[in-house]
């Protein structure tokens, strides 16, 4: 599967195309080599993120998905989801995609620093919806949030429905049906 989108060049200031595609070794390699000690010198909460981990869950798992939204030939941002097993807190008899992580690459987050890019997340959650509705959901998606991504969830509109104290307390968030 491979999508393109648009993302925002911050210094060009106009947008470009970037692409999401199902995750590649060299996009591994992205992680490793150039996201993962930015992550750790600002102490990142996904900065411990097994990206190669879930690269096999989705090579083994049918439901299990791992993509990449890349651009510049490097990775900007990840995102997993899950197809099978989860339903939405609104209806518990209508299906779901659960995003397992979302994360966009240290440069790219505009709470740190000057962002390079804009909207990773925002696309990387559309494309999200958009599987959501190939598989039939209606574009409904459901995440739980890290502390620190709270209010990205809640720019992006979605809808906040609390704590969620069989998943650490984190705030879960749902995007309910497409009209």
């Amino acid at each position: 599967m491979r999508e393109v989108v648009e993302i925002f060049n911050t210094e060009e200031k106009c947008l470009i195309e970037a692409t999401i595609l199902e995750i590649q070794d060299r996009h591994l390699r992205d992680f490793e080599e150039i996201w993962v000690p930015q992550l750790t010198e600002l102490s990142e909460e996904d900065k411990d993120l097994d990206l190669a981990l879930k690269k096999r869950l989705s090579r083994k798992y049918d439901d299990f998905e791992v993509y990449a939204l890349e651009c510049d030939n490097i990775a900007q941002g990840f995102i997993a989801i899950e197809t099978l097993g989860y339903r939405s807190w609104f209806d518990e008899q209508e299906r779901i995609i659960y995003v397992k992580f979302i994360v966009s690459a240290p440069w790219n987050r505009g709470r740190l620093r000057m962002q390079r890019y804009k909207f990773v997340g925002l696309s990387m959650l559309r494309f999200a919806r958009q599987r959501s509705t190939a598989l039939g959901y209606s574009g409904r998606v459901g995440l739980h949030s890290l502390p620190n991504a709270i209010e990205f969830y809640r720019k992006a509109r979605m809808l906040e429905l609390g704590s969620d104290p069989d998943f650490d307390n984190l705030i879960y968030f749902e995007f309910g049906r497409l009209e």
